[in-house]
């Protein structure tokens, strides 16, 4: 990688030659501008509001205009016999716990090199040093005309350093917090919880740019002449008033089902959520309660009513039916007595019969 500037590590006595690497890339595409017309390149040219004609770099200085908008030339040579002791060298100021550097300070990210085969020994020398202490450096160096602050701490086996900004240069957040005293529910933290629980980690490898690949997708395709269809693009729903909490159970699901977990499940606790959280319906007739009442007793008498003829009913059909028994068993004994009867009436005659013979 190109260095992008050369110096040297103060650190106390120790001076170790670095070179400064950036330890970052853009990956942004860029576009130009064109006359739509013809197609055109549109391109800006510095000139000289006095005399009108184009100015080449060679020919361009630097100046401060003052508040009445007079110019006070400033040349590099002013600049260079400055007491900046940081021009070439980066000096450590102190080394403090990484947790008391304010995020919103980070700025540029690079890597420090150890410049040639002296540097070697007194570069990993503080290296060590720093993963030992756990701490990070808090230093002073110049860059691109002006003194700046940055942090060192040790990435791998390669010591990094992060531009810092100013403390005076972080804007305090006045105004910023929304207006009036918001509440939030036990319930809503839990589902908030949830929802942190289901999305989990994530390899930070994995992470991509998704619109910028878009775009390429885009610019190859006109240039094959292909035609270019409209992606449907989902709605987001962002400035609407939403139910904060069917919002955080739907997110709930939506990420366990992303993650592969069971749906059912998913819906089960959803449902439970929702009934525990959402409130009840309330009923629309209050007024029909008495009426309710007597329409109990009457059911209650109707029911008792009802059980009264079943008994009637059985009693009766038990006495026909006894009835009937006894009919069947008179009939049967009549049957059998007359069937006797005749028996013993063929017997008599019997006799008869042979005495005359």
């Amino acid at each position: 990688m190109r260095s992008i500037w050369n110096g040297a590590i103060s650190f106390g006595l120790v001076s170790i030659p670095i070179k400064l690497v950036n330890a970052t890339e853009n990956h942004s595409i860029h576009f130009r501008q064109i006359h739509l017309a013809d197609g055109g390149r549109i391109r800006y040219r510095k000139v000289c509001e006095l005399d009108e004609e184009e100015v080449s770099g060679g020919e361009i200085g630097k100046a401060y205009e003052d508040a009445d908008g007079t110019m006070i030339p400033i040349t590099d040579e002013d600049l260079a016999q400055l007491p900046l002791p940081t021009a070439k060298t980066i000096e450590i100021v102190a080394f403090v716990p990484a947790d008391e550097i304010d995020p919103l300070q980070m700025d540029a990210a690079y890597y420090l090199s150890a410049n040639g085969v002296p540097a070697a020994k007194p570069y990993t020398l503080l290296r060590e040093a720093l993963k030992r202490s756990n701490k990070v450096a808090v230093a002073k160096y110049a860059l691109r005309g002006r003194e700046r602050l940055g942090m060192l701490r040790v990435v791998d086996d390669v010591i990094a350093m992060h531009g810092l900004l100013w403390p005076d240069e972080i804007r305090a957040p006045e105004g910023v917090a929304p207006d009036g005293d918001v509440t939030v529910r036990d319930a809503e933290l839990d589902l908030a919880d949830a929802l942190m629980d289901t999305l989990g980690e994530v390899d930070m490898d994995s992470l991509h740019d998704d619109y910028r690949e878009a775009v390429e997708e885009l610019i190859a395709a006109k240039a094959s002449g292909e035609a270019v269809r409209p992606s449907e693009s989902e709605d987001s729903g962002g400035g609407k008033v939403i139910d904060l909490i069917a919002a955080l159970e739907s997110s709930v699901r939506a990420a366990k089902k992303s993650r592969g977990e069971g749906e059912g499940e998913a819906d089960a606790e959803g449902k439970e959520d929702m009934a525990d959280v959402h409130p009840i319906k309330k009923k629309t007739r209050q007024k029909s309660t008495p009426k309710s009442t007597g329409t109990k007793k009457s059911t209650a008498s109707t029911a008792k009513k009802t059980t009264q003829k079943k008994t009637t009913t059985k009693s009766t059909s038990s006495a026909s039916s006894s009835s009937k028994g006894r009919s069947s068993a008179n009939s049967a004994k009549k049957q059998t007595s007359s069937g006797s009867r005749s028996s013993t009436k063929k017997k008599t005659a019997a006799p008869r019969k042979r005495a005359s013979a």
